[in-house]
């Protein structure tokens, strides 16, 4: 064998030794019989001796040399440093092991950590293949074609669930398929790689011989000074291309890297297959249906125009073809939205693929207007998905000016909800949606970045916008706007950061990942009003008021909430109009909240009332004690849809344990949660707790009915106390020229007995937003010179707008009714538990850990099926955790409380602090979650 390196394994009789560090079983070889060095090998080097190994001619060859020298550029590191160094010096053959080609175990694991090789691994290897004519040398041997090589990868990365990343079934493609490619026997389909060949390779370190021959007729030459300035240029070249690469096809390797991980788009779960949609039943027309996915709150939740929004592409850096649009539906539903037509006035083929069926079930038709206030009409022109709305007529709350359409997200992108079963999605209205904001936060912020510095994009965006005959002016004015909005969003969120990083005492944290399914809306809104849309006033110094979003809930299902005195987990706001006006502000309602302005024009406001008082009359719907039997209309929650999976046992209702769950509910569940309300069987048998004689039902003045839920001490419950505390603890400093006057604003007002200690520039949260939404409401009316008393008193109802005098003695939670909730996981206020099963499990057995986003739902335990703690997720999925890395609990995520685990024969009145029942066998378990499957 002719001299490869300066030594040879011939001149010894043995092969060269090889670093356990270099687990490639190619570079092995190669390294093994002295065709390369085993340190550091210039790229040159290394994409030489691939390419006399593949035996490739023209283009090929030259195709085996550039993906080598990329490939060989990362192997060591990601880092800038790292690829200067391996660009410069070649990839250092004996540090491959955990680099960012590592797949750590989840491959083939012929080969372990010590470069001891596995001969059962081998065997497993050649049970995916089978015999086959050798076309070298005749006979049979057992070999794997290119399927058979997908099939046993696939095994492998099966076999890893729990410890793989979604990286690695990539790099897979770099191992095996590779190999192939190289070493294989035969051409075309009929190639394939011998498993005797493999054994060679990985237990001798040797080559097949016609590779050795290939390899020694196309010695690797060496680099003289013309040549290395070329490997210079070439290497430059390559590393940016190699860069460009990673950086565009592997997103997941450069996420960690700080800084630069932060330029990647959010990684987003794969779209679920599938093969039907159905919206349950729940006494909506599909008309108003319609209307409630896009009717405007008045809100401008994006940062840019309508028109800007619709004309942005999807971030990141694409190699081949243009990206996708950024308000592509396909796109925005792996963020947690449901697709939507245009328009329901369609062919009913149209209707059915989003779900929409016409059916027999009587609806209960919306008001056309309330208190005289007519509705504003609701469009999806562009097809986008449900809770997204176009808000037209716009007016500028300062100036009083005209202004162009905005975009922004209805009551409907948080409360309507959906599950997926087996390639069925099933939907409703009122559910706690799978949304999660905080990537598309950061999508739209990378796609303003990305179109103001990619080459080419701006330009495409700009003729979207103004049209292809926009004048160079016109353009450049554009994106000098464009640019105004992306460094005001950077810089804001670079001061929100360090604000909480400043004060960690004060704000007790950074903030809480809030994931799929879950938002902290109560600080959001806070930061909102109280920062935000003050600094959009022209303010300053108010950071402060800056506190982290640290309290994350589950968004609550809305049906039956009219009819609640208390809607909010924390039972802290009582006034309807005020809630919801509320949320609109907190989702970027326009408001003017400044001194600059005239100040007639002090809290005028884009909020759509009028829209939002025939939302609430929807959910509503008429007195439920009219009608008979006494039950809810507006709005009702979803029943379980049996229906649908008439051939799958586990929906059907099982009637014997119903039997068994309704005795279970009324000795546990009833005395918080109250009876069933739609449960007559019940009713005949619990006399004394049915529903609709509960005490907790009282009239108003005007004689409507209003249930005061039961409320529950935080402490008791022993729940995660965060969301309690948002509204009890928070302060905030008001500027002077708002002039809010507790004393006057809610005492005088809206007679409101009980007040925290407040002055006119500091005070409690909960009092300061509740006086701006008020006034923000009145400005609203008074614009409209809506005056006459009872028109008046038809819009603001008859609660008061006043803090829970029991919140302002300590934290509390409320309990509601439990009218379909088997639709509402995950469980608890702030979403910690995935499933009923594990909700009536002791709180030391719950999941601590657990994977949110596109999943499966689970009909026997109700929610996501969790076996035990997951500590990795699919793809773009989001990870639930009650404690951080160091073992510390995360705020806002505890898992603890509302537990069943005290003995049978213990005196409730004993139970320590988050303990409210006996502990259930798991039987009993399933026979309550059977009932609670009916309500």
């Amino acid at each position: 064998m002719q001299d490869r390196t300066g030594s040879n394994s011939s001149t010894t009789g043995q092969p060269i030794a090889v670093s356990p560090d270099n687990p490639c079983p190619f570079l092995r070889a190669v390294v093994s019989e002295g065709y390369v060095g085993g340190h550091n090998v210039p790229l040159g080097t290394l994409a030489q001796t691939v390419q006399a190994a593949s035996g490739k001619t023209g283009f090929a060859k030259v195709k085996v040399g550039i993906e080598t020298r990329l490939v060989a550029l990362v192997a060591n590191g990601l880092s800038p440093f790292r690829l200067i160094r391996s660009w410069w010096s070649g990839a250092t053959l004996d540090e491959l092991r955990n680099g960012p080609l590592d797949k750590h175990g989840v491959g083939s694991r012929i080969l372990d950590a010590k470069a001891d090789v596995h001969e059962d691994e081998i065997e497993r290897l050649a049970s995916f293949g089978k015999e086959r004519l050798d076309p070298m040398g005749g006979g049979m041997e057992i070999g794997l074609s290119g399927s058979e090589i997908t099939t046993y990868m696939n095994a492998n990365f099966e076999r890893a669930k729990g410890h793989r990343r979604a990286v690695d079934r990539m790099l897979m493609n770099g191992e095996w398929p590779v190999l192939l490619n190289i070493i294989g026997k035969g051409e075309g389909e009929a190639r394939y790689l011998s498993v005797a060949e493999v054994r060679t390779l990985f237990k001798e370190r040797r080559l097949p011989e016609r590779i050795n021959a290939r390899l020694s007729a196309h010695p690797v030459h060496k680099n003289g000074f013309v040549r290395k300035l070329a490997k210079g240029a070439v290497g430059l070249v390559a590393a940016l291309a190699a860069f460009v690469v990673v950086f565009a096809e592997f997103p997941e390797l450069i996420r960690p890297i700080p800084m630069l991980g932060q330029l990647e788009p959010p990684a987003l779960p794969a779209r679920q297959p599938l093969k039907a949609a159905h919206w349950l039943d729940q006494n909506w027309s599909t008309e108003d249906r319609f209307w409630f996915h896009h009717a405007s709150q008045g809100t401008a939740t994006f940062p840019v125009p309508y028109s800007w929004f619709m004309a942005l592409e999807q971030p990141g850096l694409r190699l081949w073809g243009r990206p996708g649009m950024l308000a592509d539906s396909a796109y925005l539903e792996r963020m947690g939205f449901l697709p939507s037509p245009k328009t329901v006035r369609t062919d009913e083929a149209t209707l059915r693929r989003y779900g929409f069926v016409n059916t027999s079930a009587k609806a209960e038709p919306a008001p056309e207007s309330v208190a005289g206030l007519k509705p504003l009409p609701a469009d999806n022109i562009d097809g986008l998905p449900v809770g997204f709305a176009r808000m037209t007529g716009v007016v500028d709350p300062g100036t009083g000016k005209p202004d162009t359409d905005k975009i922004g997200l209805t009551c409907a992108a948080c409360h309507t909800g959906s599950i997926y079963y087996k390639g069925v999605s099933v939907r409703f209205d009122g559910g706690a949606s799978m949304l999660e904001l905080r990537k598309l936060e950061a999508a739209t912020f990378l796609s303003i970045f990305y179109t103001l510095y990619t080459p080419g994009r701006f330009d495409r965006f700009a003729s979207r916008v103004l049209g292809p005959d926009a004048s160079k002016a016109e353009r450049k004015q554009l994106k000098t706007k464009l640019s105004e909005i992306k460094d005001f969003l950077f810089k804001q969120e670079q001061i929100h950061q360090k604000t909480i990083k400043a004060k960690p005492k004060a704000k007790g944290q950074s903030d809480t990942d809030e994931g799929y399914g879950r938002l902290d809306a109560l600080n959001r809104i806070g930061n909102q009003v109280f920062y935000t849309d003050l600094v959009m006033g022209g303010l300053s110094g108010l950071e402060d008021n800056i506190y982290p979003n640290d309290a994350p809930v589950s968004y609550p299902p809305i049906w039956t909430v009219p009819w609640l005195w208390w809607a909010q987990y924390d039972a802290s706001i009582e006034q309807p109009l005020i809630r919801n006006a509320g949320e609109a502000l907190g989702v970027s309602a326009l408001v003017n909240l400044s001194p600059e302005h005239p100040p007639n024009r002090l809290f005028s406001s884009s909020v759509a009332l009028e829209n939002l008082v025939r939302i609430e009359a929807m959910l509503r719907g008429s007195d439920p004690f009219s009608r008979n039997p006494k039950s809810f209309a507006g709005l009702q929650s979803p029943k379980w849809p049996s229906q649908l999976f008439p051939d799958d046992d586990a929906w059907k209702i099982k009637p014997e344990r119903v039997a068994k769950g309704r005795k279970l509910y009324a000795d546990i569940c009833a005395e918080c949660h109250l009876g069933p309300v739609n449960d007559k069987e019940f009713d005949d048998q619990y006399k004394d707790k049915s529903f609709w004689t509960s005490k907790h039902w009282s009239q108003d003045a005007k004689g409507g009915w209003v249930l005061d839920e039961v409320q529950k001490s935080v402490k008791g419950m022993g729940t995660d106390p965060a969301q309690g505390n948002v509204l009890r603890e928070r302060m905030v400093q008001v500027p002077g020229f708002l002039n809010l006057q507790p004393s006057e604003d809610l005492g005088a007002r809206w007679k409101c007995k009980q007040l925290p200690a407040s002055t006119s520039t500091e005070m409690p949260f909960a009092v300061a937003l509740m006086i701006v939404v008020d006034k923000v409401s009145q400005k609203w009316l008074a614009d409209r010179n809506i005056t006459d008393p009872k028109q008046l008193a038809e819009v603001w109802g008859e609660r008061s707008n006043c803090p829970n005098p029991d919140q302002l003695k300590e934290a509390i939670y409320r309990a509601r009714p439990l009218n379909g909730v088997w639709a509402t996981a995950p469980y608890l206020h702030n979403g910690s538990v995935p499933s009923l099963y594990w909700m009536l499990s002791p709180q030391s057995e719950r999941p601590t850990k657990f994977c949110m986003g596109a999943r499966e739902f689970d009909p026997r335990d109700v929610g996501f099926r969790v076996e035990g703690n997951e500590t990795s997720c699919k793809t773009g999925q989001t990870i639930f955790s009650m404690t951080g890395s160091d073992g510390t609990d995360i705020k806002g995520n505890s898992v603890r409380g509302h537990s069943l685990e005290a003995a049978a024969d213990a005196d409730k009145k004993t139970y320590p602090d988050g303990v409210i029942g006996r502990k259930l066998s798991p039987e009993e378990r399933y026979d309550l979650i059977e009932y609670l499957k009916t309500l």
